[in-house]
């Protein structure tokens, strides 16, 4: 016997089973975004890996260890995209759609890190991500936390997670701030771990994320980046917090959020939780003004999300929230007898194109009455319809209902259309 091919560790099936919650988020998120009027943007899968390392930053985890990059067979060197931001400002600048243009876009598919996977991290992993173009103003930066946050609501897990905000300042304040921490970390460099000193010559804003307890009790002492802010960037910062407030949403300011990529500047946020342990960050996004020109385009400001669908369907699972999200059929159809196929095959059909809100499920391959009113109770289905000889002779069809214990009924089958949707009006009341 062959030896049996397996999924690439870390690359997971989604089954049949488990696809109705991702269904239902991925519709949750287009009714979602398209309420706001964000338009859908479908970028390829691989990039140039100079796309990469110009936006990302070449000293960056993901860039130094994760990224899946390889030579195709005209040596060029091509990478799995870690993120769609990138991919997002390259498709927008190649097809002119940012120059003095404003733009609301949406997309959503798979990313790929080598990391070392663990529950809610993964080497292929999906999310939804939200970017928009040409609006400078901390408005549309509170459009797209409100955005996040209605999903939340409609997801019914707003009440599991905090918005935690902060401002990275203006290119100019940040590297300032930048060399008033480089100086700290210096003379505590006897404290830091081996990651921090890499990251303290690297990218030293990293130092603040790090989840080393002693580093982060070093950090209490260590400069504010709210110190150094300059002036527009506090009003920009002061202003958001307003219209979050009029709308409602409830935030902690954290002045350690820095984010792991090298283009954010001003507002970055993160919906973190409780419910995932280490895993809690379930959405994550800010402004990056300056992405569009650094990748050859115009200057054009820019703010956006993404989101991992795992994290939030593993939050839903562990809440207990998904329990409900079927896929289940609403008919199945029982056939018995000489003739009754064809007959059960028309009215399969004439349902489908009448009523095609309705789930029709048609039996194929025969079989006895008692072995298709199984697979009818294992398909899920609320009613079989069911067509013997005697419904074939008389011109009518038997309505069983599978989950309750109502009398079944025969109607005539040139009613059927009109009879259905009442009957499935009852059962939802």
């Amino acid at each position: 016997m062959a030896k049996k091919i397996q999924a690439i560790r870390g690359m997971n099936d989604t089954l049949p089973e488990q696809t109705p919650v991702w269904q239902k988020l991925e519709s949750l998120f287009r009714q979602v975004v398209s309420s706001y009027g964000y338009s859908e943007i479908r970028m390829p899968i691989v990039e140039n890996t100079h796309l990469f390392k110009r936006s990302i930053g070449e000293v960056t985890d993901i860039v130094e260890k994760e990224m899946y990059t390889f030579a195709d067979r005209n040596g060029d060197s091509l990478t799995l995209r870690p993120e769609g931001t990138a991919s997002c400002v390259r498709a927008g600048n190649e097809h002119g759609l940012l120059y003095n243009q404003e733009r609301r876009l949406w997309y959503t598919g798979p990313m790929f890190r080598h990391e070392r996977p663990q529950k809610g991290r993964y080497r292929q992993f999906h999310q939804f991500g939200v970017e928009t173009f040409g609006i400078a103003s901390a408005d549309i930066d509170a459009e797209v936390i409100l955005l996040s946050a209605r999903l939340w609501k409609a997801l019914g897990i707003d009440e599991h997670v905090e918005l935690q905000l902060n401002s990275l300042g203006s290119n100019d304040a940040r590297a300032l701030y930048k060399d008033a921490l480089v100086e700290f970390l210096s003379a505590h460099v006897d404290i830091l771990d081996e990651d921090s000193k890499r990251r303290m010559m690297t990218n030293p804003l990293r130092v603040l994320d790090s989840k080393n307890p002693d580093i982060q009790a070093l950090l209490v002492d260590a400069p504010k980046l709210s110190d150094h802010l300059d002036a527009e960037s506090q009003a920009h910062f002061a202003q958001l917090q307003k219209y979050l407030d009029v709308a409602g949403v409830k935030y902690t300011i954290n002045e350690r959020l820095v984010r792991g990529l090298d283009y954010y500047n001003r507002t970055v946020f993160e919906w973190v939780t409780n419910s995932l342990g280490s895993q809690g960050t379930i959405c994550a996004g800010g402004r990056y003004d300056g992405l569009v020109e650094q990748l050859g385009g115009k200057a054009t400001p820019a703010v956006g999300f993404a989101m991992g669908l795992e994290r939030i369907i593993l939050m839903l699972e562990t809440l207990a929230l998904n329990d409900d999200i079927k896929s289940d059929v609403d008919i199945y159809n029982v056939l018995v007898g000489e003739g009754t196929d064809l007959a059960g095959l028309k009215m399969a059909e004439l349902i489908r194109t009448k009523l095609p809100q309705l789930k029709m499920m048609h039996h194929c391959g025969a079989g006895n009455f008692k072995k298709q009113m199984k697979r009818a109770d294992k398909s899920g289905a609320r009613i079989a319809l069911i067509i013997g000889e005697s419904e074939l002779q008389s011109g009518c069809v038997t309505i069983k209902e599978l989950q309750g214990n109502t009398a079944q009924q025969t109607v005539a089958t040139d009613q059927l259309i009109k009879v259905l949707p009442t009957y499935f009006n009852e059962l939802n009341s």
